[in-house]
C-alpha cells in the first residue's frame, strides 16, 4: 500500500486507471478510505473528525478521547494499515473512555460498506461488560422526536445488551427517538451469532428500501417510516452501554475494534460482490483514499457528537 497522499492525487491515479478496469468496478461519486495514513494528522486531513465531546451514547460522564483512535500495521497483511478504536473502563464514569470517528455529513442514498473486525473479549481485563461495536450513518438529533432524524446502524453486542444477554449483531433503521425519557421508533434486525473476527457489512439505500448484508448474505430489508430523510455522516464508534458495566469490578479492561476499509458509492445499489470488486480495483491501482462524493447543498457540519 502506498503512503497516504492528497485526495486529489489519489483521485487522479484512480481515474487514470479506470480504462483498464472492468466496467462494473468504475464509479465516479465514490468515497473510499483504507486507513493507510501514516498518522492521525493525515487522517484528519482526509475530513475525518476524532470525537472529543461528551454525551450520548455510552456511560454518562465518560470521556470521548482522540487518543482512543490509532492507525496500526496489519499483523496479517504486510504493508496494510488498520484503523483501531479502543474503549476502556474501570467501572466508573471517570475511568471510562469511548472512541468515535466521523466523516463528512453528505451521505444519503447509495451503498455503504466496511470491513470490520469485531471482538468478543477484551484485550486486557475481565470480560462481561456490555460493549457496543459499530459502523453507522447518522444525522444530528436536533430535538426529541426530530422528524428529520436519520440513522442506519450496525451494532455488534458480544456480551448482549438492551435487556437481552444473547450475543448478536443488530442492524437498525431509525425513524426518530427521544433520549430522556427514552422512546425509540425504529426497526431492528437481530442476527444471533458470535462474530469475533473480520466481516464485511453492506447497506444498500435506495427507492425507499434499506437492505442489510453480512459477508454477502442478505439479512433483512427495511423501509417505510424508517427510511433516511436527510444526509448523514459516516461513523465508527466503540462504547460501553449505560447500566452494562460489571458490578463491583474495578480491574481495568480494554476492548478494541479494527477497520480495514470503508466505502460508499452515491445513488447506486451495489451487491456485496460488486463492492468487493470495486474495493479490490481501487487497491490494485494504489488508491488508498478518494472522495468523489459531492458535499451537501448547502454544506452540512459533521458535529461528531452522536
Amino acid at each position: 500500500m502506498r503512503p497516504a497522499g492528497s485526495i486529489a492525487a489519489a483521485g487522479a491515479v484512480w481515474l487514470a486507471g479506470c480504462a483498464a478496469l472492468p466496467a462494473d468496478t468504475v464509479h465516479t461519486e465514490v468515497f473510499f478510505d483504507d486507513f493507510g495514513q501514516p498518522d492521525l494528522r493525515a487522517l484528519a486531513a482526509h475530513s475525518w473528525t476524532l470525537r472529543t465531546k461528551q454525551g450520548h451514547p455510552g456511560i454518562e460522564g465518560a470521556a470521548w478521547s482522540a487518543d482512543s483512535i490509532t492507525l496500526v500495521d496489519d499483523p496479517h497483511r504486510p504493508g496494510n494499515r488498520l484503523l483501531r478504536l479502543s474503549a476502556q473502563t474501570d467501572g466508573t464514569p471517570q475511568g471510562t473512555t469511548h472512541a468515535q470517528l466521523c466523516h463528512a455529513r453528505k451521505y444519503f442514498e447509495g451503498t455503504y460498506a466496511a470491513r470490520v473486525r469485531f471482538s468478543d473479549t477484551p484485550v486486557t481485563g475481565p470480560d462481561g461488560d456490555v460493549i457496543v461495536q459499530t459502523f453507522y450513518a447518522v444525522s444530528p438529533l436536533r430535538f426529541d422526536f426530530d422528524p428529520e432524524f436519520s440513522e442506519l446502524d450496525w451494532e455488534y453486542l458480544p456480551n448482549g445488551g438492551w435487556g437481552d444477554a444473547k450475543t448478536r449483531l443488530y442492524g437498525v433503521s431509525w425513524q426518530t427517538v427521544s433520549l430522556n425519557p427514552w422512546q425509540a421508533y425504529n426497526r431492528p434486525l437481530q442476527h444471533l451469532q458470535a462474530l469475533d473476527g473480520w466481516h464485511v457489512l453492506v447497506m444498500q439505500v435506495g427507492s425507499g428500501k434499506t437492505r442489510w448484508y453480512l459477508d454477502g448474505a442478505l439479512l433483512d430489508e427495511h423501509g417505510g417510516r424508517n427510511y433516511p430523510a436527510v444526509p448523514m455522516s459516516i461513523n465508527f464508534n466503540l462504547w460501553f452501554s449505560p447500566g452494562g458495566l460489571l458490578p463491583d469490578v474495578t480491574a481495568p479492561r480494554r476492548y478494541q475494534q479494527d477497520v480495514d476499509w470503508v466505502y460508499h458509492v452515491r445513488n447506486q445499489s451495489l451487491s456485496p460482490k460488486q463492492v468487493d470488486a470495486a474495493v479490490n480495483a481501487l487497491r490494485q491501482r494504489g488508491v488508498g483514499q478518494v472522495d468523489g462524493v459531492p458535499p451537501a447543498d448547502p454544506p452540512l457540519a459533521s458535529t461528531c457528537d452522536f
